[in-house]
Formats: C-alpha cells, sequence, structure tokens
C-alpha cells in the first residue's frame, strides 16, 4: 500500500484539479492506496474541495493554524497507513506519473528517492520566473557548501520514502517550513540511509505561496541552524 500526502495551503484553485488526476493514478496502478491531504490552516474553501473526495480514499488531516509545509508533511507521515510513503506538491509540478520510476528504484533497494530539476536528463517543461530561477540554482550552491553536500536539487516538493524510515527520520525533524526538506535529508544521510536523486518531466505552476525574499532569507539561516542542531547533538540518531 502507498499513502500520497498533499500538504496544502489555499489551494482551491488547484487542489480541484490535482485530486482526480492522482485518484485516476492511483486507480490504474494500486490495488491499495491512501491520499492525504494535510490543509495548513487554509482560509478559503480547500477543506470542503477535499471533503467532496472522501468516498475515493482520500483522507483529510487539519491544522488548526498555519504550521508551514514542513510540518504539514511530518503530519501526513506519522499518519500514514502505507508501507511507501510520497509526498507530492499540490500543484503536481511533478507529473504524479514521476512515481512509477521511483517505485522501481525502491524495488531496487533504495530507502529515499528524490525528485531534482537540477539533474542533466532531467525534462523541464516550463521553467519558472528567471528570478525564482537564479534562486533555485543558488540555494543548492548554499546547501552543498552550509549544510548538506551531493544533491543537486533538495527542494522539489516530489520524495518517496518506506515509511519505516521516513518515521524514523521526522523523529529529529525540527524544521516546520520549507527548508525541511534541506533537514530530513540531512537526517536520512546520517542515518546511513540509501538515497537517489532522480531526474523528473516538471512544469511550473504560477500560485507558488514561498516568498522570494522572506522565505529565501529564513530558508538560509536555516542552513545555519542545522548546523548548530548538528553540533549540539539534535541529529544524533540511534
Amino acid at each position: 500500500m502507498i499513502s500520497i500526502i498533499l500538504p496544502a495551503y489555499n489551494e482551491e484553485k488547484r487542489i480541484g484539479i490535482t485530486l482526480p488526476k492522482i485518484i485516476h493514478y492511483c486507480k490504474t496502478r494500486f490495488d491499495e492506496y491512501e491520499i492525504i491531504v494535510v490543509d495548513d490552516g487554509s482560509k478559503d474553501h480547500t477543506k470542503n474541495l477535499v471533503k467532496k473526495y472522501s468516498k475515493d480514499r482520500v483522507r483529510l488531516l487539519c491544522n488548526k493554524v498555519n504550521r508551514g509545509k514542513g510540518y504539514s508533511v511530518k503530519k501526513g507521515i506519522n499518519n500514514a497507513k502505507g508501507s511507501l510513503v510520497l509526498f507530492s506538491d499540490s500543484d503536481l509540478a511533478t507529473p504524479i506519473e514521476e512515481l512509477n520510476k521511483f517505485m522501481r528504484y525502491i524495488v531496487e533497494g533504495l530507502d529515499v528517492v528524490i525528485a531534482s530539476r537540477n539533474l542533466k536528463a532531467s525534462n523541464i517543461v516550463v521553467k519558472q520566473p528567471f528570478h525564482r530561477q537564479v534562486i533555485g540554482k543558488t540555494f543548492p550552491l548554499l546547501v552543498n557548501l552550509i549544510a548538506l553536500r551531493g544533491f543537486k536539487d533538495t527542494q522539489c516538493g516530489f520524495k518517496l520514502f518506506r515509511t519505516d524510515v521516513a518515521r524514523k527520520i521526522v523523529r529529529f525533524q525540527t524544521f516546520d517550513r520549507f527548508s525541511f526538506d534541506v533537514e530530513i535529508l540531512f537526517i536520512a544521510k546520517k542515518m546511513g540511509c540509501k538515497i537517489k536523486e532522480a531526474p523528473v518531466k516538471w512544469i511550473d505552476q504560477k500560485g507558488s505561496t514561498v516568498s522570494t525574499v522572506k522565505d529565501s532569507i529564513s530558508m538560509l539561516l536555516d542552513l545555519f541552524r542545522l548546523r548548530f542542531n548538528d553540533v549540539k547533538g539534535r541529529y544524533e540518531v540511534d
């Protein structure tokens, strides 16, 4: 069984398009599946739209207030019933069909497979606006310099885990917002997990909730917080 987690904040314009695509894919691909939408304190009609799909194995979890993407993904992982868990952005910038090859990698014995836009084999169908492209190229360099080496793209929102491994990882997770991806990969490496960064098809979607300035500064500071946490022994895994 696979669990697919969609963190969602004010996604009423997209969730009604995304869920039917994922439901159709799952029905044709898996005997058992569940889709977990974690509503992160949305102020629009996201929750009401999600409830309409409850008969299609869609579960809704709600944060009373906005807690962040990382917090929502962690909540989804801890509530997942499947042996495998994928978290995906609600806009499906990485099409759900990319899960096919990710599943093959897991069968080969990997623990974690992450999507990457910055590998040569990746197919960027629609590019981000120029300023976001610059950030998308600069942040991985800073990640490698300050916090975590070996990855070209930690932030692509499409990652597949063995659920037992994911639960061990998020036990040590401290970041609730967008830089949580770096932290969970850092923890996964410390645990000795087998991780693959895989090229994907990727289509930029308008409506990102990431603030170019505010969130970029916060994410940069989190790289130093991660190093500080590590020095303090916060990630001393079993």
